[in-house]
């Protein structure tokens, strides 16, 4: 949904809220997709937290990530849904707050694939999942499993001019 607007928006400072330009504008930009680092935040069945670098790509409004279904991240999603991506990107640290759920439309496998690619890794799509010479070693083996994070909230916070936190709802 690239033309999806929040609902509402949040300032979390004493400065002006920030325009959801800002964010919106980087992340169809590319830079979830170029991050140098991107952070999932996932709850364990027992309710600890669980934090494992990812790689992220935004995509139509939505965050996606992969991993091996066998994984502590697949297994902590599968029991509940809700997570985090977390990334630093130029100006702008961000938090993507939303539920993942597996992907298996080919259409979607093949737009996240060509991200990923454009990126560096060279990874098909075989079936519903991934494959790739390699991957990762926190992602376990192949085959991969895409997960899209259905954004509900966004929470901002400038490390450029201007300043500002906001939290933006959708």
């Amino acid at each position: 949904m690239p033309t999806r607007e929040p609902i509402e928006t949040t300032n979390l400072a004493s400065l002006d809220p920030l325009p959801w330009s800002r964010p919106r504008d980087l992340l169809d930009g590319g830079a979830l997709d170029a991050a140098r680092s991107a952070f999932l935040g996932t709850v364990r069945p027992d309710g600890r937290p669980h934090s494992a670098g990812v790689g992220a790509a935004w995509h139509d409004g939505d965050a996606y990530f992969q991993t091996g279904p066998k994984t502590q991240k697949a297994r902590n999603v599968a029991a509940n849904p809700a997570c985090t991506i977390s990334a630093s990107l130029p100006g702008l640290d961000l938090v993507i707050e939303g539920d993942a759920e597996r992907v298996t439309d080919t259409a979607t496998l093949e737009a996240i694939a060509a991200i990923y690619r454009e990126g560096g890794w060279p990874v098909e799509v075989e079936g519903d999942a991934f494959t790739a010479p390699y991957t990762a070693p926190s992602g376990g083996p192949p085959p991969w499993h895409l997960f899209r994070v259905t954004v509900r909230a966004v929470y901002g916070v400038a490390s450029a001019e201007p300043h500002g936190a906001t939290r933006w709802r959708f």
